[in-house]
Formats: structure tokens, C-alpha cells, sequence
């Protein structure tokens, strides 16, 4: 395939959460869709009954009992919950549980057990269990039978109930779970962490992800819409079905609104227990366009009707727009241009772990938008469904990751021990679910794979993918690019990505195989940091395990963001770049990371192999605290670092933006030097000290990426700097040196909230002196309650190295700053008010009131 010269054109959109209402036959003005599928699809969420064998949260292990699947099991101690559920995030930290993998107890066997009951007026039907993810090894049972398994616990999967389920009588639906049998270099998390659905369908419907929409033409005039429908037929003779399909438009609260066309209705026959694909297709007149600014969706209503009655209806929320990448001209959007401005993120969130929750993702996207993020790359495997729908919806291009390993593994039991029997069924099951959601612009069929320069193998897997969907190019994130593209693995893929190592670029530009190849980078930077440290000399200190953030601190094969701009200056035929990582994650606290896998950034330098080991080995014997990663823009929970203003100061250049840093509270400096940094998007800055100027400097275009005040010699009082930009005032920034603390301030990201059990507000508590300014070194212990219709769900700080449990009520602040997550108890009406205290300091509350 051409790269230069084909346009992938892209087509759909949206995967939602929950269900329409059983029967609905047709879209009301506020009915919202709720899931993609079938209509008739309903949360399973609720009421499941979780226990714990094998490995258990204190290292001891617990003998799993024979036949846990029976009907006759003894539920009487198992724990009642709902889900989404990670069973290892409440801990407890344990300093001799792997740092990569956050130190929690994640390893250890899992059963689910729920109870419910369909009504005998379902008799006939098809039922069936939607699994968003569940780590690990699934197997899933029903009424004591054996119904199926899925291994990778990033899929999501579907399991057929009908062949076992009792209709009018009660079921028992067993799960179990095994992560003692997997491994990872990061924290996997554990438990069914993402949604279940039970789907109700006629013995005739559309099948699982069973429809496929695709643009291939598109003018300001008229899109041609083309759409595949796969219809199943589960009964035991030939039936003749219509497929119609209606087209809408959808608004940003997911209701589809104003009818726009109809596909031509097309009539199949369906040999018994089979299935048949059917294509349709229409013009759409004067399409709204998806893009990052205006991300325009609509939804195509599909109906099977066997024998004059609609027996099937089917939603299908999408996107209209082409996708075009060229090595020379980059990439482009409704062919615009638009540079990648990416970061990678691991699928946890934080205090609440690997457990969806659609109020904290959004919460993580918003803060990436407001900095410049146009992209996320779901490292290093299919993300939950409602990223995907949030990407649609916010305006995010996405790079759709499937491994971090193919047949040979970076761990023992990593994706190795499964890659023979499951790769292909693997990324049919990505494919197939994310191929309509219009923010999906890149597949990639691995990172950093010790097979990555098999030749045979990269093609394969790029061929899969391909034949699936061929409207998007495919990639890999190679972190030896030379022996990729040497090997010749690469002219296999539409797109090369390169995590790192951009030195030999010039080369592989005028290669013959790769010079029409675009590039990307699709990991750079891995900067370190801790929020609110600085340091003075090394960036390091192995006292606190900490980090400086004077963001120059980074392991061997990283980069300052600065250094990483400039490549991308010197390369501007480059895509652009994805930055390791948006947000700090749980697990691989490197540089305090014993994680012998980093030996595989360096395959090729011994030399560095040797320097890295030495490293290791040391770090084995210290033995570190580090729980959770360093390399995050923004701090585990959720708190911008000084290198969020450098990401928004270069990606947003038009938005005015002054950030200084460090804080100036330094009374043990007095008389000393204290360098100053400051981030803007001007080009011009003069910084003031208590009123007198310090000096005025330039940033060079494409070579400064700062401004840099490296000899200022420290006097308590203010720091202010004016920035400008062509030589006009563009920005201000103003830091001072504080009085003790004094008082507590509370700021919530929002004073309403949902009662469904799962809608959250993010509570940031500031330690302040008494002019309301916070106090940058302040560590005080916090407390917080809660009084109302309400719960407190976790709390954080930011601290890599803080083994207080996330479920704690009292957590210390951490650089003037401490979180707490709450919500309002399900059905509940009214408000709640949320408290915090801390001994000698003024307490705050804020009221958040129930929807």
C-alpha cells in the first residue's frame, strides 16, 4: 500500500456505556444512546460476589477449592460487590513486591459469582455476557457448565449463554481469574475491571461488532457512506432478511437528532446456523466533517426484519473524515495539516487503580486537551471502550496499540505463553470493536517486541490488520529502528515508529525501501520528575527517592523536552511525536526500578548493557520505596508538574503562558544561587526579583525552549517575570516566598455529581498561608470526612513513594498539595458536604450537590 499516494479515509465513532430501552424501535429527541449494539443491552455491573485464592494481599496463600463454578458453591464469605473491580488496589503496599509492578499484590486467582434471573418471556432468544476486559486467563461458566475462555485481559470478548441459561429460573453466571499465570512490567491491575453486559437479541440479529462503516469518498458536497452488516441466524432453518439502515445526526450528549439519509435497504438469505454479510451504501449531502476542533458524529440505526417485523436493531455511532500521511507533507485531517502532539498512557487510574471509571478518564483527558494534546497512544494494549468514546467525542486522534509482545516474551508469562493460539483472534477482537470510532487513525501491532525485526512475522500480523481494515495504516514502536528498517521488518508496515533513537534518521530518508515511509515517534522524551522537588546539582536524591524538577533528570535512552523539540525541528517532515507519559502511572518507577526489561532498550550497546546491569544490581540491594512512575507531564493524581507548562507553552503557542519555576521558598539558600526556569509561549522574557530585573532573554526558534536565569542568587520576596512575544508584553508569571502555613483551601473540579455509584468529583486541597498562597514545601497531615448522602472513595498526593492505602481518609499533603476522590451514594438525592482538617491549620469543606 502506498502511503503517499492512498488516503485512508475513516468512518466511525463511538462505543458508549449502558443500554437503550428493551423494545426501542426508533430514536427519540432525548433518548441517549448509551452502548454500541444491539438496543436491547443492559449493564451488568451489579451484585456480583468476588473471593480471593491463591496468592493473597499478605503473601500468604489461600487454597483455592475444587469446583467453584457449581451452583452448589458456599458463597456465605464472599464479598458483595459491584463492578468494575480491581482487587489488588486497596493493597497493602509491600516494600518486597516488585517496584514495576507498583508493589501491590496483584498476583493471585479470583472468582466472580452473580445471581440473576431472565424473564421466561426471553424464552427464544439469544443471551449473551459482554466482557470489556478482565484480567486475567477468563474462563466463564454458567449453571456449573463450561461456557469459554479469554486469555488476554486487555480484550474485550463475548460469550454465548443461551446453550446453558435457564429462562424464568435463576443462573448463576462464574468467572475466574488468574494473574498468577500472567506477568507484567507495569501494574496489569486484577479483577473484571471493566464493564459487563448482558445482550438480549433475536435468533436473527446483527452480529458482534458486527457492522463496518467506511468513507472512501468525501467532498464539501457529499459523502459516500458504505456500510457492512454481518447478520447472524441462529436457528435451524434458511431465513430471508431486509437490512435497513437509517442515518442521523448526533449531538455531544450522545441523542440522535435530525435524519439525514437512509442506505439502500438490501434483502439476504442466511443458510441455517450460519451468517451472511451484506453491504449498503448511500450519499450523504453536506457532511459535518469530524475533527480535532468540531468532532462531528453520527449514528447509523440498522433494522433486520425477517417476515414483515423488525427482529433486530442495531446502533452504530461514526465519524466522517480522511486521514492522509505522507513522508514529506505529514500527516493530515480533511487534508489539513496537523503535527501530532501525543502522549502514551497506561490504562490505571491512579488512586482508584486499573478499575474503569468514564468521570476520572475525562478528567485526565480535559487536563491533556487544556495542555495541547491532540493524540494518545494506548500503550501498550486496547484500551477500555470509553476512552475511545471520549476520544470521539473530545476531539482526540488515537493510536490503537495491541502488544507489548508477540512469540517471544519480555517476561515469562507474558503474551508469549498465548501468541500461537490467540494473536489473530486477539486483533480480529480490537479490529472489529474500534474500526468505527473515527479517533482511531493508527493500528499498531506492538512496542518495543523483542521479534521486531522478524520479517515474516511483522507482515503477517500487518496483514491481519489490514484485511480487517484496510483504511488505516499500521505500525510499530520500535526501540531499535536501525535493525527494524535494516532487517527489513519495516517495509512491511505504512508507517515506521520509532521510540527514542532518531540519530540515523537522515539515512533512512534517502533509502530506497523507506524514503516515501513516514516516521513518527511514537515514544520520546521519558523525562523524570517529581512534582515540586528541586534539586540543586544531581537530579537524583536516594535519600527521599525523589527526582528534580528541573526537567532535566532522564535515563539513558530518554531526553529533556527541550532536546526531543529540537528533533523534531531538525525533522519536520516527521509526524510529530507521542511523549512517555502523559500522566504518571502505577508500576516502573524507573530510574528507582529494578525492572531487568530496560536491559532491552539497549540490545545493541553493550557497553550501555554493562552500565545498566551495574545499575540494577545496585538497585536490587537498596531496595527502593518507588510504587509508581516519575516519567508523567502530570503527577499521579492528577496535579500538572512544571514540564505540563513546557508541553502547553510549545503546543499552544497562540495562548499566552508564563510559568516559573522553581517555587521561592529557599530561607536554607539565603546568599546562594537558585537557578530560574520559566516556560512560555512568548519568545522574549525579563524576570524581576523584588522589584529589580535580574536580565532580559531570547529564546531562539527551534533551539530554546526555555528561558534560563541559572546564576540568580537568592533573596526571600517575589519573583516575577514579564514574557513577550514579536515585542509585545504576552504573558506574566509571579511566584513569592510564603508565610507559614495557615489554613486549609478545598477546590473541587465540579459541585454536582450523578447518584449511579460511579460518577466522581476530584477534590483538590491546597496547604496555604494566610494570604491564600500555597505553601510549596508544606507536608501536613490532612484528614478528611464526609457528612450527607455521599462516600469517600481514595485519596492521594502525588508521592511515588507513599505506601498510605489509596482508601485512606488521612493522607499527608505532598509539596502543599493532597486529593480526595468522593461520590454520592447510588438513588441518593440532595447534597453531601466534604470536610478536611489538619492539626493547627483552619479547615475547609465545599458542598456538592446531587443531581
Amino acid at each position: 500500500m502506498n502511503m503517499n499516494k492512498k488516503m485512508f479515509s475513516l468512518n466511525n465513532c463511538l462505543s458508549l456505556v449502558v443500554c437503550l430501552m428493551m423494545g426501542f424501535s426508533g430514536f427519540s429527541q432525548n433518548t441517549a444512546i448509551k452502548r454500541m449494539g444491539s438496543t436491547d443491552t443492559q449493564s451488568f455491573d451489579d451484585n456480583w460476589l468476588f473471593s480471593r485464592y491463591g496468592l493473597q494481599a499478605d503473601g500468604l496463600i489461600k487454597e483455592e477449592p475444587k469446583n467453584l463454578e457449581a451452583v452448589s458453591t458456599n458463597e456465605t464469605n464472599w464479598e458483595k460487590l459491584n463492578l468494575p473491580h480491581d482487587w489488588a488496589i486497596k493493597g497493602p503496599f509491600r516494600i518486597e513486591l516488585r517496584g514495576e509492578t507498583g508493589k501491590l499484590p496483584w498476583k493471585g486467582i479470583g472468582w466472580y459469582r452473580k445471581h440473576f434471573t431472565v424473564p421466561a418471556s426471553d424464552s427464544g432468544k439469544e443471551i449473551f455476557v459482554d466482557f470489556d476486559g478482565a484480567m486475567a486467563n477468563a474462563k466463564i461458566y454458567l449453571n456449573g457448565n463450561y461456557v469459554g475462555t479469554w486469555p488476554y485481559g486487555y480484550n474485550s470478548f463475548r460469550m454465548n449463554l443461551t446453550p446453558f441459561l435457564k429462562f424464568g429460573q435463576e443462573n448463576i453466571l462464574a468467572v475466574r481469574l488468574d494473574t498468577e499465570n500472567w506477568d507484567s512490567r507495569w501494574y496489569p491491575g486484577a479483577g473484571i475491571y471493566r464493564h459487563v453486559w448482558l445482550v438480549k437479541t433475536n435468533p436473527v440479529h446483527v452480529g458482534h461488532w458486527g457492522t463496518y462503516i467506511t468513507t472512501p469518498n468525501i467532498t464539501k458536497e457529499a459523502a459516500d457512506i458504505r456500510m457492512i452488516v454481518k447478520v447472524d441466524n441462529a436457528t435451524n432453518q434458511t431465513v430471508k432478511a431486509v437490512v435497513t439502515t437509517d442515518l442521523y445526526e448526533m449531538d455531544i450528549n450522545d441523542v440522535a437528532k435530525l435524519k439525514v439519509g437512509s442506505l439502500i435497504p438490501r434483502t439476504v438469505e442466511i443458510n441455517a446456523n450460519g451468517n451472511k454479510e451484506v453491504e449498503a451504501h448511500s450519499v450523504l449531502n453536506n457532511p459535518k466533517l469530524w475533527d480535532l476542533k468540531t468532532p462531528n458524529r453520527y449514528v447509523a440505526q440498522t433494522k433486520v426484519t425477517v417476515d414483515g417485523k423488525v427482529v433486530d436493531t442495531y446502533n452504530t455511532p461514526f465519524g466522517i473524515r480522511t486521514i492522509e500521511f505522507t513522508a514529506r507533507n505529514g500527516f493530515l485531517l480533511n487534508g489539513k495539516r496537523v503535527e501530532i502532539f501525543g502522549t502514551c498512557n497506561h490504562h490505571d487510574l491512579g488512586a482508584l487503580g486499573a478499575a474503569i471509571n468514564t468521570s476520572a478518564l475525562k478528567r485526565q483527558l480535559v487536563m491533556l486537551k487544556e495542555m495541547g494534546c491532540n493524540s494518545l497512544r494506548t500503550s501498550h494494549n486496547p484500551p477500555a471502550p470509553e476512552l475511545l468514546e471520549l476520544a470521539d467525542k473530545m476531539g482526540f486522534l488515537v493510536w490503537d496499540e495491541a502488544f507489548d509482545a508477540w512469540k517471544n516474551g519480555k517476561k515469562k508469562l507474558d503474551y508469549n505463553v498465548i501468541y500461537d493460539e490467540w494473536h489473530e483472534k486477539d486483533l480480529l477482537a480490537l479490529v472489529h470493536r474500534d474500526r468505527n470510532n473515527p479517533s482511531v487513525f493508527i493500528w499498531s501491532i506492538g512496542n518495543e517486541v523483542p521479534d521486531q525485526q522478524n520479517v515474516a512475522m511483522t507482515k503477517h500480523l500487518a496483514d491481519i490488520m489490514r484485511r480487517e481494515d484496510p483504511t488505516r495504516p499500521v505500525s510499530n514502536g520500535y526501540n531499535d529502528p536501525d535493525g527494524g528498517r535494516s532487517s527489513g521488518a519495516v517495509v512491511a508496515l505504512d508507517i515506521m515508529g520509532v521510540n527514542y533513537f532518531f540519530s540515523q534518521q537522515p539515512k533512512w530518508d534517502v533509502d530506497p525501501r523507506y524514503e516515501k515511509k513516514p516516521t513518527l515517534g511514537s515514544e520520546t522524551a521519558s523525562t523524570v520528575s517529581s512534582r515540586g522537588e528541586y534539586f540543586f546539582g544531581d537530579p537524583y536524591n536516594k535519600t527521599s527517592w525523589q527526582i528534580s524538577s528541573y526537567d532535566d533528570a532522564f535515563p539513558g535512552w530518554g531526553c529533556s523536552p527541550d532536546t526531543q523539540f529540537r528533533t523534531n525541528a531538525q525533522f519536520p517532515h516527521l509526524l510529530g511525536e507521542y511523549v512517555w507519559t502523559g500522566f504518571d502511572y502505577l508500576g516502573e518507577p524507573t530510574p528507582y526500578n529494578s525492572d531487568e526489561t530496560n536491559l532491552l532498550n539497549f540490545r545493541t550497546d553493550p557497553s550501555k548493557q554493562a552500565e545498566l546491569e551495574a545499575k540494577l544490581a545496585e538497585l536490587q540491594k537498596s531496595n527502593p520505596p518507588s510504587r509508581s512512575s516519575y516519567f508523567g507531564i502530570i503527577d499521579l493524581a492528577g496535579f500538572p508538574k512544571d514540564r505540563y507548562y513546557s508541553y502547553k507553552s510549545h503546543w499552544r503557542p497562540d495562548v499566552p503562558t508564563a510559568h516559573i519555576l522553581p517555587h521561592w521558598n529557599w530561607n536554607e539558600r539565603v546568599g546562594q544561587i537558585v537557578p530560574v526556569h520559566v516556560y512560555t509561549s512568548g519568545d522574549e522574557g525579563e524576570l524581576f526579583l523584588n522589584g529589580k530585573s535580574i536580565g532580559r532573554k531570547k529564546m531562539e526558534a527551534g533551539k530554546d525552549f526555555r528561558l534560563v536565569w541559572d546564576n540568580v542568587v537568592y533573596t526571600p520576596g517575589e519573583l516575577k517575570v514579564v514574557c513577550y512575544k514579536k515585542g509585545k508584553q504576552w504573558a506574566t508569571d509571579v511566584v513569592k516566598t510564603t508565610d507559614v502555613a495557615t489554613k486549609l483551601k478545598m477546590t473541587a473540579d465540579r459541585t454536582e455529581v450523578f447518584a449511579d455509584d460511579v460518577d466522581l468529583v476530584f477534590v483538590t486541597v491546597d496547604i496555604t498561608d494566610k494570604s491564600g498562597l500555597v505553601v510549596p514545601r508544606s507536608n501536613e497531615s490532612v484528614k478528611f470526612s464526609l457528612e450527607g448522602a455521599g462516600e469517600i472513595v481514595a485519596t492521594d498526593n502525588g508521592d511515588a513513594t507513599s505506601f498510605v492505602p489509596f482508601q485512606s481518609h488521612e493522607r499527608p499533603a505532598y509539596n502543599g498539595k493532597v486529593l480526595v476522590i468522593v461520590k454520592a451514594k447510588k438513588g441518593q438525592k440532595g447534597q453531601f458536604t466534604v470536610k478536611a482538617e489538619s492539626a493547627g491549620l483552619q479547615t475547609a469543606s465545599t458542598v456538592i450537590r446531587i443531581k
